[in-house]
């Protein structure tokens, strides 16, 4: 017979098997969502806002019942604007957490620095920031822009608009501004720039002490030739910039400014006044007049508590993508990667800029063109856009070794960089 510890000690395991088991069994009823942003380092001033609001349209998800009759999770994880780190963080959410998704980085280097793991264990990641092409992975589908859909856009502008002739290419010294600067000099020399009309200057993430690279852009500008710089600085180092070009008297009308990784969350934490008139290309403006618009920023700004918190582009590139992973996780019936991938091709969903965003075999999005002018409330004033939406390009034109090249993820070709067929397919 046993004795009555024993039986008490045998009732608490055993109450403690069924917890287990329950906790087990609750954890599989929840469909889980990694999210991969930095919350910490150089990068947190514009990645904070991404985690924030992939939790807004989870919550809002599960208001409307959830998936597949799973109630959503969020898996966030920090990886603290650290490269290698980003890597194993991703293999943490998806072999540990057991995510069925991922959405997250911003840098392409922390793109580049996750993509070998989703590959390796064939798992799907939502990236929502412009970048710089020459990539297409079947374990990624790149919300953000292509070069195609911004930096070729925007210095078209800036020659026909603006009537530039001399050029600075300014970035931080990593693989986007780098690779990006690559096409847009091959474009620039391609229309007959002078290299002699091109200066190019990398900085470190989080570079500080702008005074002598501003004085050198002056300086570049007064050769007598409009001048712009092209800008492809990343995180809090654009607030220096920007502060040095008030302090050095560059203005719009003389050396306009156009950036490709400044929105409304970056200009929140400048003094905009000397700002007015430089000039940003992206795909979304929070200013877009247009009612799903307005109905994002009132959702967005209750949702975190304050009528001062804006909406930018990568936030509706999450918006796009979350919508469209939803969706074909709906007509998949399953949040299995290989089923809801194919289910992805041809996924549509209304953007924000009054317009569809459509989900191509080559996991890049269609999507409008917008340049847009700085105002002195830290909002942009949309000075041009495409008239349709742009359907993103893997691979640059004006690279020899990547023209020749196509991203197709369907039968026959499945593949993200092959050689592009003499005939299309059909014809």
């Amino acid at each position: 017979m046993l004795g009555l510890n024993k039986v008490k000690t045998l009732a608490a395991g055993a109450a403690l098997a069924v917890g287990l088991a329950a906790s087990a069994v609750q954890a599989a009823d929840t469909i889980k969502v990694g999210v991969l942003h930095s919350l910490s380092g150089t990068m947190a001033i514009s990645e904070t806002t991404l985690k924030d609001v992939m939790l807004m349209l989870i919550e809002d998800q599960n208001k409307k019942g959830g998936l597949l009759g799973k109630q959503l999770e969020a898996v966030v994880v920090d990886p603290a604007s650290n490269w290698p780190l980003f890597a194993e963080k991703a293999r943490e959410l998806i072999e540990v957490n057991k995510v069925d998704v991922v959405f997250g980085c911003w840098t392409s280097v922390s793109r580049k620095s996750v993509l070998p793991v989703f590959e390796e264990l064939n798992s799907m990641l939502f990236y929502p920031v412009q970048y710089e092409g020459e990539e297409s992975s079947r374990n990624v589908f790149y919300t953000g822009a292509a070069p195609n859909q911004q930096a070729i856009p925007a210095v078209d502008y800036l020659m026909k608009n603006e009537k530039v002739e001399r050029w600075v290419l300014a970035g931080t010294d990593y693989v986007y501004p780098r690779t990006t600067n690559k096409i847009l000099e091959a474009y620039l020399k391609a229309k007959g720039v002078a290299a002699e009309d091109i200066m190019i200057n990398y900085t470190p993430f989080g570079h500080a002490d702008w005074q002598t690279i501003v004085a050198d852009i002056k300086a570049f500008g007064s050769a007598g030739k409009k001048t712009a710089v092209v800008s492809t600085i990343n995180g809090d180092a654009n607030v220096p910039f920007y502060k040095e070009l008030g302090n050095q008297g560059i203005k719009a009308e003389d050396i306009p400014v156009v950036a490709f990784s400044v929105g409304e969350e970056e200009l929140a934490g400048i003094d905009t006044a000397p700002l007015v008139g430089h000039l940003a290309a992206w795909n979304y403006f929070m200013s877009v007049d247009n009612a799903a618009n307005d109905a994002f920023i009132e959702k967005w700004q209750a949702f975190i508590g304050s009528e001062d918190r804006v909406t930018n582009d990568p936030m509706e590139a999450h918006y796009i993508g979350f919508k469209m992973w939803v969706q074909a996780v709906e007509q998949a019936g399953t949040t299995d990667v290989d089923a809801v991938r194919q289910a992805m091709y041809g996924q549509t969903v209304p953007n924000l800029t009054g317009g569809t965003a459509v989900m191509n075999t080559n996991h890049h999005l269609s999507k409008p063109v917008l340049i847009g002018e700085i105002q002195d409330d830290g909002q942009f004033q949309t000075v041009w856009s495409t008239e349709g939406v742009v359907k993103g390009d893997a691979w640059s034109d004006y690279i020899p070794e990547s023209a020749k090249l196509t991203a197709d993820w369907t039968y026959p070709w499945v593949c993200g960089g092959c050689e592009k067929p003499k005939y299309e397919p059909g014809s």
